[in-house]
């Protein structure tokens, strides 16, 4: 017969097929949950793992690895030839060095000494608790198969190759040499490993180059109105930030020419592709332009082109730094935007001895990095899993950005002035008759609809609207903008 321990082990512990844990993490986790409510105390003999594999029907190896989880937690303890004994942990109470009653008092809310609050770093996102919200542009996530993506991220974690990478510091990894591949075919780049700099984000990618680029009081141009994010990191840098009035064909280039001086301007930050907010194209004149300028003006071009991806009527332009011979151009960009934002990356295009020293900066700060996402995204570029995501996508949001379209026409008409962008997942929009966006917000949150503030865009020349459609699907997108039709109603 079975003993008394035995019996009830096998009572105790079920094993759920359901459970994505693996089966000796189960076994394991009930028999810490049977002695932490002292069922099996301090000194009691666990059965053998053959007999106990028998008992609950399992291989032997995964009742030893669970033993092995136990000792190795310390809840159990494995002597050689004489089995397997239970030890309760010991839980001792830290030790107060202060002479107070510190059980009484409370986290304090305030620093007892003085620090520096930069208050360009306010965030301007906010929670909600509205059934619908608007963004400035971003990606359906309902659109993804979280089941196709974690595959890939569990095939690349369970590579030992991978994990013994992941410990060692490279001069390149699998990812940027085929993130590189990627871009020289898909955007017209010739360009190697050493070019290119992998990040966190574009806003990460932005934030090295400022610490490598800007000195205090240095001028940096931008558009007006400008990327609220890219200002907030200029501001951390010391710059001096000077706008250029921006057209429906982009940046003024002749502004620059007729108001600044040659060797003034430390650089110039652009969205040439979709200017942020407005979506305004630069031309191919102003272009050259632009670069003509920076070389003889001696300044930098950070050229950010963070929804190249996403073109649906034409054929995108090709980034401005493919044809710069100069290494005037810095080139910042977005990978995996049709990918969860957990799997998005940033990245860096310029000369290799920038790249080096921006690599030498990220180490001090992400010195760790997501080596086994970047392995999953190097795969998915070789496998071509990236390309057929983007397509698929892509078909979907130019439907989404037709309809969206078609809904602000017939619900606002002559209200609104707007062009239907070329690509990106958002609509600049701007009112006819100048309104209060503030209360428009407020009126909006009424209707249960978000508007958040980083979205508003008002001054004396300008009352406007950066409406992502991207999140938004068909049945979502005509409700949205009839909410926001009441809000308006209700601030006319």
């Amino acid at each position: 017969m079975n003993s008394p321990d035995n019996s009830f082990l096998a009572s105790f512990i079920k094993i759920d097929k359901k459970n994505t844990a693996p089966v000796y993490v189960q076994v394991a986790q009930q028999i810490i949950n049977a002695i932490q409510r002292g069922i099996l105390s301090a000194g009691t003999a666990l059965p053998g793992s053959r007999p106990l594999s028998k008992l609950l029907q399992l291989h032997r190896n995964t009742v030893v690895a669970a033993y092995d989880e136990l000792a190795s937690q310390g809840w159990i303890e494995i002597k050689p030839n004489k089995g397997s004994f239970v030890v309760q942990p010991k839980r001792e109470k830290p030790q107060s060095f202060s002479p107070l009653n510190t059980s009484t008092l409370n986290y304090p809310q305030q620093t007892g000494f003085h620090f520096y609050q930069p208050h360009h770093l306010t965030p301007p996102y906010e929670t909600t608790k509205a059934s619908y919200t608007f963004n400035d542009g971003q990606p359906d996530i309902r659109l993804l198969s979280v089941s196709n993506l974690s595959r890939w991220y569990t095939a690349a974690m369970k590579r030992k190759s991978v994990v013994k990478q992941s410990f060692s510091l490279q001069e390149s990894s699998i990812y940027e040499k085929q993130l590189c591949n990627y871009l020289n075919a898909t955007r017209g780049f010739h360009i190697s490993s050493k070019n290119i700099l992998t990040t966190r984000s574009t806003d990460m990618s932005l934030y090295l180059i400022s610490q490598l680029l800007i000195q205090p009081g240095d001028i940096v141009l931008v558009g007006t109105p400008s990327y609220f994010s890219a200002n907030m990191i200029f501001h951390q840098a010391g710059a001096q930030i000077k706008t250029i009035p921006v057209d429906e064909n982009g940046l003024d280039v002749e502004y620059i020419r007729q108001n600044f001086q040659k060797n003034s301007i430390r650089c110039l930050y652009c969205t040439p592709h979709r200017h942020y907010p407005t979506t305004a194209t630069l031309s191919a004149e102003r272009r050259l332009e632009l670069t003509t300028l920076a070389r003889d003006y001696g300044f930098a071009i950070i050229e950010d082109d963070f929804d190249y991806d996403f073109q649906y009527d034409t054929f995108p332009m090709v980034p401005m730094a493919t044809a710069d011979t100069y290494g005037m151009i810095i080139y910042l960009g977005r990978f995996g935007q049709s990918l969860l934002p957990a799997f998005q990356t940033g990245f860096v295009i310029a000369p290799e001895h920038l790249i080096l020293a921006a690599k030498n900066y990220r180490q001090m700060i992400d010195k760790q990095g997501d080596f086994i996402l970047e392995h999953a995204l190097a795969e998915m570029i070789y496998e071509g899993e990236i390309h057929r995501l983007l397509k698929k996508s892509v078909k979907t949001y130019k439907e989404r950005r037709d309809l969206f379209c078609e809904q602000l026409e017939a619900t606002f008409g002559k209200l609104l002035q707007w062009e239907k962008p070329n690509g990106g997942l958002a609509v600049w929009i701007n009112f006819t008759l100048p309104v209060s966006l503030v209360q428009l917000a407020q009126e909006a949150q009424k209707n249960d609809l978000d508007l958040p503030k980083y979205l508003l865009y008002q001054d004396q020349k300008t009352c406007g609207l950066r409406l992502g459609f991207g999140h938004l699907n068909e049945e979502e997108i005509p409700e949205v903008i009839s909410r926001l039709k009441k809000a308006y109603d209700a601030v006319i």
